[in-house]
This record gives structure tokens, C-alpha cells and sequence, in this order.
């Protein structure tokens, strides 16, 4: 490690000193950490784009509001897991370094990015089911298709513009400051910038989400007591209070996922790091992939639309396969009668 702390005092900015944040020292954690990011990465885009697929095949789901949400939130997990899983493996396992500085910051702020924006797309959901259970009769006039499509664009915006800085110049390369102990080139004060950002979106979550269990609860208690005499405003709460559930499922591994990752940043800010906390951080980070992973799973066990539109599919499928199977033995039998004719 003495080339690591040649770099932490004078050479900050080499390409060379990348070697430095290669943390992972056995074969073991080399091929745990690229098994861990191949399966959790190919999940992810393969259940994510189920996800896409179910909203847009269905005209129904592809004009409300919340559905564009989560079709955002998708796209930006399928982004986060091809740029995460491809620059990851390819530090830590394959320890490449034949890149330049502005080529890194570009893969790191495509991560950013991506992670920002899933995040941000699930407050907008979360937003969204807020609006819905406590303004129920104003909901399809606040949140029309027209206001969704500009909060998204002001998201991805928004969070290509944060993911960017470093690239512009907001790294201690430039600047001449101190570098993160966990990214290469990475500014402190931009880490400690992102991860507020962070907590304030995973902090507004927690304030609508609460909002949302606190109405559900309600409406699940005046159901209680009034279903003898509801009709479909019945329905209605009780998609609510299921969609609340969701929420909560969704926050809840949020997190958990986030939780380590985000402390361990905020421990770098203003302590030395060990090796042994620089490989945990490595690990943890594919928690993040793992909530990418989870995220479509809730959707299509818990939102009714998707999962009725997911089980047309399958039938649809097995009724094709059964029809295939049938179909030699049927064209055999026509060929045995028309030889013995």
C-alpha cells in the first residue's frame, strides 16, 4: 500500500494511482463481487424490461400518469445496471486502467446518473400516491399526462446535470483539493454535495410514503366500518391501501439497500478508511444493483394491472406451447389415414 499513500499525499490526479482503489485483493472477491454483478445485472434488465414491455403493450396503463413513473423508474434501473455492472467488473475484477481521467468520470457520472434518476422517479411515485389518496376527486386535474412527461424531464435533467460536474470540473484534479478515498478523482466536497442529495430524496420518500400508510390506514378502517354500503368507492380504497402497501415494500428495501453504502460515504468524509471497509464498500454497492433488481418484482406482484397483463402473457404463452406440441402428432395421424385410404 505504499503507492496509496504516495498518492494520498502528493500524486492525486495519475491515471497510474487507480490501482489504488482496487481493493479487491483474492480470487475469491474477484469472482464473488463479478457473480454477484452478472446475475443481480442480468436479472435487472431482464425483469425491468418485462416491466416496460407490460406498461406499453397495454393502452391502458401507458397513459396514466403513475405508470409513466414507474416506466422512468425502470428505464433508469436497466441504465444503472449496463453502465454499473460494465464499469464495475471492469475496474475491481479486471482491474483495467487503460482510460483517462475524463473516460472514468464519464462512466461514474452515467451511474450517477442512473441511480439519481431511479431514485427520483420513485419520489415522483411516491408524490403521485400521495396525490391520489389525499386528494382523490382533484387527482386526474392535478396529475394529468402533460405534468408528468415535465416532472420527468426536469428529473433527468436535473440529475445529468448533478452526474456531470465532476466531468465539468468539479474534481480534485482541477480544483486541487482533497480526493475521495472511494473514487478516483472525486472531490470531497462533490461526494458530500451528492450524498445530501441523496438523503433528501430518500427524506421526502419517507414523509410521503408516511402520508400514504397514515390515509391507507384510514381508509382501510372506514372500510371497516362502512362496506356494507360502499360500491365501487370501495374498490377504489382498497387499490389504495394496496398500492399503499407497495410503497412501503418499495421504501422498505430502498433503504436497506442504500443504508450502507451512503453511511460508508459519509464515514470517508471525516475518518480514514481501512482496506477491510474499502472492500465492504465494494460489496455494498451492489446492493444498490440488488434494489434495481427488486424494484420490478414488487410492481408485478403487487400492482394489479401488471401482474393481470403478465398472466395473459403466460397463458398465452403456455396455450401456444401446448398447441405446438399437439400439432406433430395431429399432422402424424392425418399422414397414417391418408396411407391407409
Amino acid at each position: 500500500m505504499d503507492l496509496c499513500k504516495i498518492y494520498q499525499n502528493t500524486s492525486k490526479c495519475s491515471v497510474s494511482s487507480m490501482e489504488c482503489f482496487m481493493v479487491l485483493s483474492t480470487q475469491v472477491q474477484k469472482i464473488s463481487i463479478a457473480t454477484l454483478c452478472g446475475l443481480f445485472g442480468i436479472l435487472c434488465v431482464l425483469e425491468n424490461s418485462l416491466v416496460l414491455y407490460l406498461i406499453f403493450s397495454s393502452p391502458n396503463t401507458r397513459r396514466k400518469p403513475s405508470y409513466l413513473f414507474i416506466s422512468s423508474l425502470a428505464s433508469a434501473d436497466i441504465l444503472a445496471s449496463i453502465i454499473f455492472v460494465c464499469s464495475f467488473v471492469n475496474f475491481h475484477v479486471f482491474n483495467e486502467t487503460n482510460f483517462s481521467k475524463e473516460m472514468f468520470l464519464l462512466q461514474l457520472g452515467g451511474v450517477n446518473t442512473s441511480f439519481s434518476a431511479s431514485l427520483s422517479s420513485l419520489l415522483l411515485t411516491a408524490l403521485d400516491r400521495y396525490l391520489s389518496i389525499s386528494r382523490p376527486s382533484e387527482y386526474k386535474l392535478l396529475m394529468t399526462r402533460q405534468r408528468a412527461c415535465l416532472a420527468l424531464g426536469v428529473l433527468w435533467v436535473t440529475c445529468v446535470t448533478i452526474a456531470s460536474l465532476p466531468l465539468l470540473g468539479w474534481n480534485c484534479c482541477t480544483l486541487n483539493s482533497t480526493c475521495s478515498e472511494l473514487f478516483p478523482f472525486v472531490d470531497d466536497n462533490y461526494l458530500l454535495s451528492w450524498v445530501c442529495f441523496i438523503v433528501v430524496l430518500l427524506g421526502c420518500m419517507v414523509c410521503a410514503y408516511a402520508h400514504v400508510l397514515w390515509r391507507a390506514h384510514h381508509h382501510a378502517a372506514y372500510m371497516e366500518k362502512h362496506q356494507a354500503h360502499m360500491g365501487k368507492q370501495n374498490t377504489r380504497m382498497r387499490m389504495d391501501v394496496m398500492l399503499a402497501k407497495t410503497l412501503i415494500m418499495v421504501l422498505t428495501v430502498l433503504v436497506l439497500c442504500w443504508s450502507p453504502v451512503l453511511v460508508l460515504m459519509i464515514y470517508s468524509l471525516f475518518a480514514r478508511l481501512s482496506d477491510h471497509l474499502r472492500k465492504v464498500f465494494a460489496f455494498c454497492s451492489t446492493l444498490c444493483l440488488l434494489n434495481s433488481m427488486v424494484n420490478p418484482i414488487i410492481y408485478a406482484l403487487r400492482s394489479k394491472e401488471l401482474n393481470s397483463s403478465l398472466r395473459m402473457i403466460f397463458s398465452h404463452f403456455r396455450r401456444q406451447l401446448k398447441a405446438s406440441e399437439e400439432s406433430p402428432e395431429a399432422e402424424s395421424t392425418h399422414k397414417s389415414s391418408v396411407i391407409e385410404t
